[in-house]
């Protein structure tokens, strides 16, 4: 059986650690038999043909700007059944202009009331997705993101705002999702907000979390090609956004 084919696309805001992170989810998915490739230039997305060969893309770049052009790339290959998974700034603040990348990945970062070192707890969201067997609610000091979210998103984890008493403190308690997946075409979409530092991921349950979305993300390729399906299906002329 071929090997699985995983891109990091590693860059942006050097805060957030993107060479640690990077290093921490390739050694995973070396070991776990998949074939890694880690580009730091935005311009491996002009290149079309070799997106859709991926199995897993994994961004790990904040901010920045992309175009429509290669977001469109991105999304038709997504949508063939190609997985995206990430965490933090490096996947849901990546190119805060870019409407298209928000609605792939199912939400995007607004605030972290407090900043970093906020203490707080993730509570998980037992339901059938086995992501979250056997993970119980556990502690986090580091920031706390505040996101706009997809409403089509399964939740799997929530954190308890506001912590630290702000503006949007007067809206009272809000259950806030920290770990969700949804879909986009045939592809499997994963996001985890944890990962202001590599470090974090030095949490058993944060890690825990982080490797089983990356694998389950990867999964939607084989599935898509084992069904038959195609995006042919999403094709259309209607102006979508």
């Amino acid at each position: 059986m071929a090997e699985k084919k995983a891109l990091l696309l590693v860059g942006g805001w050097d805060g957030h650690q993107p060479e640690l992170v990077a290093k921490r989810f390739s050694t995973f998915l070396g070991e776990s038999g998949f074939e890694v490739q880690l580009e730091r230039s935005l311009d491996i997305l002009q290149d079309r043909e070799y997106l859709f060969s991926l199995d897993l893309f994994i961004p790990i770049w904040t901010m920045g700007e992309l175009h429509s052009k290669l977001t469109n790339h991105l999304a038709d290959a997504i949508g063939s059944g190609v997985g995206v998974a990430g965490c933090h700034g490096g996947m849901c603040d990546a190119f805060r202009t870019n409407v298209l990348w928000q609605f792939i990945m199912g939400g995007n970062w607004v605030a972290h009331p407090g900043s970093d070192g906020v203490p707080y707890r993730v509570h998980i969201k037992h339901s059938s997705s086995e992501l979250t067997r056997d993970v119980q609610d556990f502690a986090v000091c580091s920031e706390q993101y505040y996101l706009h979210v997809d409403p089509a998103v399964e939740v799997l984890a929530t954190t308890t705002f506001p912590t630290v008493d702000w503006y949007h403190s007067t809206n009272g308690v809000v259950q806030m999702p920290v770990v969700w997946t949804k879909k986009w075409g045939y592809g499997r979409v994963f996001y985890n907000s944890l990962g202001h530092h590599d470090d974090v991921f030095d949490i058993p349950e944060a890690w825990t979390l982080m490797k089983r979305g990356l694998l389950w993300a990867a999964e939607g390729k084989r599935i898509a090609q084992e069904q038959g399906v195609s995006i042919d299906r999403f094709a259309s002329d209607r102006k979508m956004f």
